[in-house]
């Protein structure tokens, strides 16, 4: 199993870990609810779980243009994000492709980078294509909260903060050189990812955590909060295996382009017409967490399952994503608890507005 990039500093820091997609991660140091408030009323800071792959090559953006669902950026400092679907039109992966000048840098699931990187080389011929998994060259931070465009300020030499999303500039943090990115708003606050060398991480971490505005250190225990309360959609459970338009992806479908996977996908795909089901949240009447998959009710009728579901920090509730029937009209419903129905109520995502409204919040026509 791979480790967490700097694992013996969040060790220092009382760290309880745990394992995403065959990563080990912070869970927590201790008190995720406190953490999760810090991070909506200031900023917060996590080291990710990617895998990185590396394309190379004066072929770089036509392949893997051809691949996914969304256009490579063809500018240096501009990124997107994008999904791979298999030949039936379900989410296989998703993942962000970064124009860094000579070469595209894709971020991924951990598990998912070598797999994408031996599959997509086994598939070049004439093309002028290099690619690899850099996963352990790399390591992510992830900046959130409102006061996350100040923190970044307040360390970052060289460039102004990015602005737009999916933009990144290159800067420096005391000696280490670092690209920070503007992100899809995934907790519902401002956020950034700040990239840097494996080798700079530990000087990195520690210029985020204590340097200009401090930034409270939280592990994915509250990542699984603060972004179930802005409404966002993760791959794991929400997004793998699951046709796009079902969950309002509309920001990972550039349908201009008229195919979604190479040729292989295009009309089949249930992309441009009424989805049978759609994502939306749900509040239980009692803080019993329903499990995923767990089914939802309106009366004696089924009309759906739970993808995810937690405790609210800040509501002190329970909230659920939930695939229900499309044109379901009612707002009351049940999902079903350890084997009992409990009642609950469907609202308008997000949960909680923040400081920016997540990219991934569904959206439906």
């Amino acid at each position: 199993m791979q480790t967490s990039v700097i694992e013996s500093i969040h060790d220092e820091h009382g760290a309880t870990f745990g394992e995403r997609d065959g990563r080990r991660v912070v869970d927590h140091y201790g008190r995720p609810e406190r953490a999760h408030r810090a991070v909506r009323n200031g900023v917060g800071l996590i080291e990710y779980a990617y895998g990185v792959v590396v394309v190379e090559g004066d072929d770089r953006l036509e392949y893997v243009d051809n691949v996914v669902s969304n256009r490579v950026p063809a500018t240096d400092g501009k990124g997107c994000y994008a999904l791979l679907l298999d030949p039936q039109g379900r989410i296989e992966s998703d993942l962000y492709v970064y124009n860094a000048g000579e070469r595209l840098l894709l971020f991924t699931p951990p598990s998912h980078a070598d797999t994408i990187a031996t599959d997509w080389a086994e598939k070049v011929f004439i093309q002028d294509v290099e690619i690899r998994d850099a996963t352990d060259e790399f390591a992510v931070f992830g900046i959130h909260g409102p006061m996350a465009t100040e923190k970044i300020a307040s360390v970052l030499t060289g460039p102004s903060t990015p602005d737009e999303r999916f933009t990144f500039v290159r800067g420096s943090m005391g000696d280490a050189g670092v690209s920070v990115v503007r992100t899809d708003g995934l907790t519902g606050e401002e956020s950034y990812e700040v990239i840097c060398h494996a080798d700079d991480a530990a000087h990195v971490h520690d210029t985020l955590s204590t340097q200009g505005l401090n930034a409270a250190p939280f592990g994915y225990r509250t990542w699984d909060s603060l972004t179930l309360e802005a409404g966002s959609p993760l791959f794991q459970p929400d997004l793998e295996g699951t046709i796009p338009n079902v969950l309002g992806l509309r920001l990972a479908l550039d349908f201009e382009k008229g195919c979604y996977v190479g040729q292989e996908v295009v009309s089949r795909v249930e992309n441009r017409g009424q989805p049978s089901r759609r994502l939306v949240g749900l509040t239980l009447d009692r803080e019993t967490v329903p499990d995923h998959g767990a089914t939802v009710f309106d009366g004696d009728a089924t009309v759906g399952e739970v993808s995810r579901a937690g405790v609210s920090p800040l509501l002190e509730t329970t909230l659920a994503l939930a695939f229900v029937e499309y044109d379901l009209a009612t707002d009351d419903l049940a999902v079903r608890v350890d084997g009992e129905d409990v009642p609950a109520r469907r609202i308008d995502l997000p949960f909680v507005d923040g400081s920016e409204r997540s990219a991934r919040v569904p959206t439906y026509e």
